[in-house]
C-alpha cells in the first residue's frame, strides 16, 4: 500500500497553489500542516482527482492514479472542509443515501451504517435530523460517511474546523482508531490537531512543503532557539513587534513571554525545548494567526 507523489504542480493564475510536491504515504496518520491559503486543500483535491495537477505524477502501487479512474475512488474516502447534506435527513438516512452513491448494496449499506454510527458515537441520534446536529455531531456524520466503503485512502480537510476542545480531542481518538491498515491524511492549521496522532507531520507553506518528518524529528531541527523571558507590561508591544513570540502569560507586576529567536532577547532569558508550536511560528510568523481564504 504506497501513494507516491512525483513533481506534482498545479497554478491558479499567476499562484502556485500546489509547487512540485513530492513524497510517499503508506500505512498510517499524516499530517498536512500550514496556514489557510498554503494549498493543502488543493493538494487534497487532486489526490481525490476531483482536479487535475498541471505537472507530476500520483500513483497507487505503481499505477496512475487517474489513468485508474473509478478502480481509485473506490479505495478513497474523503471529508471535505464544508460536505454537503440534505438538512431534513436524519443521519441514518443520510449514510443510506450516500452509501447508495458510493455504490454499497442494501445489505453492506446497513451494516457499515449501523458499525460505524456506533464508532463514531452516534448510535443514539440515528434517527435526528441532520440540520440539528451540533458541529462536532456533524463532523463525525462526515467522518462516517467517508468510511462507508472502508478506504484504503482516508482524507480528511480541516476536520476539526469549528469544534470545541472537548470535540477536537474525541475526533483525535477516532483518527487514531480508523488509521489502522489505511492511510490518513488530515490536513489542518491548529497544531495540536496532528502533533499526538500524526506518524509524520508535512509543514506545507506557499504550495511546497518546506518540511516533513515526526514531531520529534521537526522539533530537533529547529534552527532557532526558544526562549522564556520576564519583560515589564509596558515592554511587550515592543517585543511582540521586533520577535517572533509563541505565548504571552501575564503575571503579578511582569509579563512571561516565549519566544522564537536566534539570540538571547533578554539577558536573563532562559532557553527551553522547542516544541512542534514553536517550529509551526518560526516558518510562518505573524502569518500562523492569520485566517486567509483557502486555495
Amino acid at each position: 500500500m504506497e501513494l507516491q507523489l512525483t513533481e506534482v504542480t498545479k497554478s491558479f493564475r499567476d499562484v502556485n497553489a500546489v509547487d512540485h510536491v513530492s513524497g510517499t504515504l503508506r500505512s498510517g496518520v499524516y499530517g498536512l500542516l500550514g496556514v489557510n491559503g498554503a494549498g493543502k486543500t488543493t493538494l487534497m483535491r487532486i489526490l481525490c482527482t476531483l482536479i487535475r495537477p498541471a505537472a507530476g505524477k500520483i500513483t497507487w502501487d505503481g499505477q496512475d492514479i487517474f489513468a485508474m479512474g473509478g478502480e481509485y475512488r473506490r479505495l478513497l474516502g474523503y471529508l471535505p472542509q464544508d460536505f454537503g447534506y440534505y438538512p431534513d435527513f436524519t443521519v441514518q438516512d443520510y449514510l443510506y443515501y450516500i452509501s447508495s452513491i458510493k455504490g454499497l448494496r442494501t445489505v453492506t449499506a446497513k451494516r457499515r451504517t449501523d458499525m460505524l454510527l456506533e464508532q463514531v458515537g452516534l448510535s443514539q441520534v440515528r434517527n435526528k435530523k441532520m440540520m440539528k446536529l451540533s458541529g462536532g455531531m456533524k463532523r463525525r456524520a462526515g467522518i462516517a460517511q467517508a468510511m462507508l466503503n472502508d478506504p484504503r485512502i482516508l482524507i480528511l480537510d480541516e476536520p476539526t474546523a469549528g469544534l470545541d476542545p472537548k470535540e477536537r480531542i474525541r475526533f483525535r481518538n477516532l483518527l487514531s482508531e480508523l488509521a489502522r491498515d489505511r492511510i490518513v491524511l488530515l490536513s489542518t492549521h491548529i497544531v495540536s490537531d496532528v502533533e499526538y496522532i500524526a506518524g509524520e507531520i508535512m509543514l506545507m507553506k506557499d504550495g511546497r512543503i518546506v518540511l516533513s518528518g515526526t514531531p520529534e524529528e521537526l522539533s530537533d531541527a529547529m534552527p532557532e532557539t526558544v526562549w522564556n523571558c520576564m519583560v515589564a507590561p509596558n515592554r511587550v508591544g515592543a517585543f511582540l513587534r521586533d520577535y517572533k513570540v509563541a505565548n504571552v502569560r501575564n503575571l503579578k507586576g511582569s509579563v512571561q513571554l516565549r519566544i522564537v529567536s536566534a539570540e538571547a532577547p533578554t539577558p536573563d532569558a532562559v532557553a527551553d525545548i522547542p516544541t512542534l508550536e514553536d517550529v509551526f511560528l518560526y516558518h510562518f510568523g505573524e502569518k500562523a494567526g492569520e485566517e486567509d481564504v483557502s486555495l
